[in-house]
């Protein structure tokens, strides 16, 4: 059956990650490499060097001085995946082990800011800007925000919903909004892409919805306002709506349905349901294969990237209430994803590509969203024995 099939294959993911401390790589840790000085810290070499390390078909990062390391968007992501094991398991292993993430990121944070945030544990180049280690982002802050607020709404522990109001702090202090009042990626520049955004607003309505302060759903309505604004007619978002920010990938598409579901949940507004429901039409046909194989891009299958599969599972258990065919879909992307992507030793392979497989273990990227996706269907198939 497919609930056991998931079962151990959580129990042996959960086995690697021990062994390995919770730490491991990311796509974009190039930058800590040894070889950094040949690039004189000048935009284009790092980009080359960071593209080579991510594009590099092997792992060849311990041969390049990059090292395995914590991740606080992982520990987010296994905080929320510990929770709901130990709400299908009732097993004091699983809560103890979602209080020790927690408490991890309650204890390291990006200093110097309005309230805690968090950041990359490397330098990154994007095309965009260059972020320096510990800067904090709007994304892994909104994402780490909602998995203090679930462990809060089950725990009842008074220091998460704390850290969750003091990260709002960080939002609406330190972060930039443009004049159609999108919230900004980064706190030193003006970065506007529809994750998020949406994603901030989601975590504002949150906020909003303890609290009934108004001020934080005013500045949510008006973000999500904006990214919906943007929406294109088949019920898709690009990147960003700069010209260079014009692509469509799965796992960006499942933050904005995810953050707008959550947004009409907690602050009660439905006037955005349209663009909801066309915008999970959009991601149920174009983003999977009829065995179950999760896309990267809408339009065509590139890669196979494990984030894709490990979001999807997440959103897909989340969309099923308004559409119930995504229970089966999240079946087969699990079973697909198991038998393609995990390796024996029990973590999850970066990319599949159509020749060749990348087995490097990311941490964020990989295992934490992957573990995250199969509590998440697990404590589903628990909850409804007759869907197994």
């Amino acid at each position: 059956m497919i609930k056991g099939k998931i079962f151990q294959s959580i129990l042996r993911l959960d086995q690697w990650l021990e062994e390995n401390h919770y730490k491991g790589y990311e796509p974009f840790d190039g930058l800590s490499s040894y070889l950094r000085p040949l690039t004189f810290h000048e935009k284009f070499p790092q980009q080359c060097l960071q593209q080579f390390v991510l594009r590099f078909p092997f792992n060849i990062r311990k041969y390049l001085g990059v090292s395995k390391k914590y991740s606080s968007k992982a520990m987010g992501f296994l905080a929320s995946g510990y929770l709901r094991m130990y709400r299908a398991e009732k097993e004091d292993y699983y809560r103890n082990k979602s209080e020790n993430c927690l408490n991890w990121l309650i204890t390291n944070y990006s200093k110097g800011y309005s309230g805690l945030c968090w950041g990359n544990a490397f330098d990154y180049q994007s095309r965009n800007a260059y972020i320096p280690k510990d800067e904090p982002t709007v994304v892994w802050t909104s994402l780490i925000g909602h998995s203090l607020l679930d462990a809060y709404d089950i725990l009842k522990i008074e220091k998460y919903k704390d850290a969750a109001f003091s990260s709002g702090n960080f939002i609406l202090n330190d972060l930039s909004r443009s004049k159609d009042c999108c919230i900004s990626y980064l706190p030193f520049m003006n970065i506007c892409v529809h994750n998020s955004n949406m994603l901030a607003a989601s975590f504002l309505a949150r906020l909003y919805f303890l609290s009934k302060d108004e001020y934080y759903i005013s500045i949510a309505r008006k973000a999500m306002h904006y990214s919906i604004s943007c929406q294109l007619d088949n019920g898709a978002w690009y990147y960003g709506e700069k010209a260079n920010l014009h692509w469509i990938d799965s796992w960006h598409t499942a933050y904005n349905l995810d953050s707008l579901k959550h947004y009409m949940i907690y602050s009660g507004d439905r006037s955005f349901s349209d663009a909801f429901h066309r915008g999970v039409r959009f991601y149920l046909d174009y983003f999977f294969l009829y065995n179950g194989l999760p896309k990267y891009y809408w339009d065509r299958v590139h890669v196979v990237d494990i984030q894709s599969a490990g979001q999807a599972l997440d959103s897909l258990i989340f969309y099923s209430a308004e559409f119930p065919e995504a229970i089966g879909l999240a079946k087969k992307v699990a079973d697909w994803t198991i038998c393609n992507m995990q390796d024996k030793s029990g973590y999850f392979y970066y990319r599949k590509y159509k020749y060749i497989t990348n087995k490097t273990p990311m941490l964020h990227w990989g295992q934490s969203t992957i573990f995250s996706g199969l509590s998440r269907l697990y404590l589903h198939l628990k909850a409804q024995p007759e869907l197994v």
